[in-house]
């Protein structure tokens, strides 16, 4: 039998371990059974929901052991055109955002002045024509690099999300640009699939997708770092305007002596403030050692003053004792002194013969004598 479009509401639908959908359509007066098998229900974006409105495409067969009519689907479609594909976009929308994946706060900042530029994208499509001219329109000097991948088709979702990790992990790149032109829904829905989602939360490094025209929302922009609304607007995003730099880099001079005019201003006072906080405390710390250091140099005087008054009454019984035996004081008492001119003593008479000159000292001063030489016994009694 020829093939046809049924509609209907959707009722029973089950999925079996090999991946067939059995499912019935049915209205208000009758019933269908229908079958899709796994290589067709590979197409699908996900399992329909109980009482979905479907348009399915297939042949009418007969089942033999039951008798029964059923319908061989080859296309499911819900009704409204993008029904099924909405609503496995809300599924994994809302799983992703109970993980925290779409936090708005856990969006990182694109480096300001990136020096290399990830593109992952197909190389043969419009794409990547218009993200590498705007480049080279605003930012010549940023090196690009392009992680080719396909885009659209079954298993292109881990394809892109394999170019991206490699990309990710080689550390090149400083930002990274994921996405393709405009399309039909499943042509974009590669970037509707978990695997590429989870790759781009796992990234190291900012991402910012780029899908289709501005209309175009897609599970990948909600979980990036950016949404741009094309690619061209993803190349104008995360690189700066080369006359806009021209221009900043004009006041850069001006700008770097006013920071450091009041960096050194700051950091004088900061020292200002830390001398005048040391000088303190070490004022602080000085109180007590200052007094102990007074009271230790008040005892050091007294004692010296102690020291110096006995060793002065030492001294002045020495001297005492000393004038007690200097011949100064013998001759105080009346005696006299007989010397050489050479200031030898003499103490004998048999020092001084007969006509030999001497010098006599007595109390207040010396007197040149010449001896008479030696007196009797007798006569010197009698003087």
């Amino acid at each position: 039998m020829d093939a046809l479009w049924v509609s209907g509401e959707v009722a029973n639908w089950t999925r079996s371990r090999q991946g067939h959908c059995y499912f019935t359509l049915k209205d208000d007066r009758a019933q269908l059974r229908c079958v899709l098998f796994a290589r067709d229900a590979l197409r699908l974006p996900t399992d329909p929901q109980e009482g979905m409105q479907l348009r399915v495409f297939g042949s009418l067969t007969l089942y033999e052991p039951r008798g029964d009519y059923q319908l061989v689907a080859r296309r499911v479609e819900a009704e409204g055109g993008e029904g099924l594909w909405r609503l496995a976009f809300e599924k994994l929308r809302a799983r992703l955002e109970a993980e925290g994946l779409l936090d708005p706060a856990g969006k990182r900042r694109l480096p300001r002045f990136p020096e290399t530029v990830g593109v992952v994208t197909s190389p043969t499509g419009a794409a990547l024509h218009d993200i590498l001219t705007v480049l080279q329109r605003r930012a010549p000097w940023v090196r690009v690099l392009v992680r080719p991948t396909r885009v659209q088709g079954e298993g292109a979702s881990e394809d892109i999300a394999a170019a991206l990790a490699a990309l990710d992990s080689s550390g090149l790149a400083d930002v990274i640009i994921v996405g393709r032109g405009g399309g039909s829904v499943e042509d974009l829905w590669a970037f509707n699939e978990e695997p590429l989602a989870r790759a781009i939360a796992a990234c190291a490094t900012p991402v910012v997708s780029a899908v289709g025209h501005e209309v175009d929302v897609t599970i990948s922009d909600l979980v990036a770092d950016l949404r741009a609304p094309t690619p061209s607007a993803a190349a104008e995003a995360v690189t700066p305007d080369r006359a806009s730099v021209l221009e900043q880099l004009e006041g850069v001079p001006e700008r770097l002596a006013r920071g450091l005019r009041g960096t050194l201003e700051r950091r004088r006072l900061r020292l200002d403030r830390s001398l005048s906080r040391v000088a303190r405390a070490i004022e602080r710390r000085l109180v007590v050692p200052r007094q102990e250091a007074d009271l230790a140099a008040g005892r050091l005087e007294r004692g010296l003053l102690r020291l110096v008054e006995r060793r002065r009454s030492q001294l002045s019984g020495a001297a005492g004792r000393l004038h007690a035996l200097s011949p100064l004081a013998v001759l105080e008492r009346g005696y006299s002194m007989a010397r050489t001119r050479e200031g030898k003593l003499l103490r004998r008479v048999e020092e001084l013969p007969a006509g030999r000159t001497f010098l006599l000292r007595v109390i207040n001063g010396t007197v040149a004598c010449e001896s008479a030489g030696p007196l009797s016994p007798l006569e010197g009694e009698g003087t």
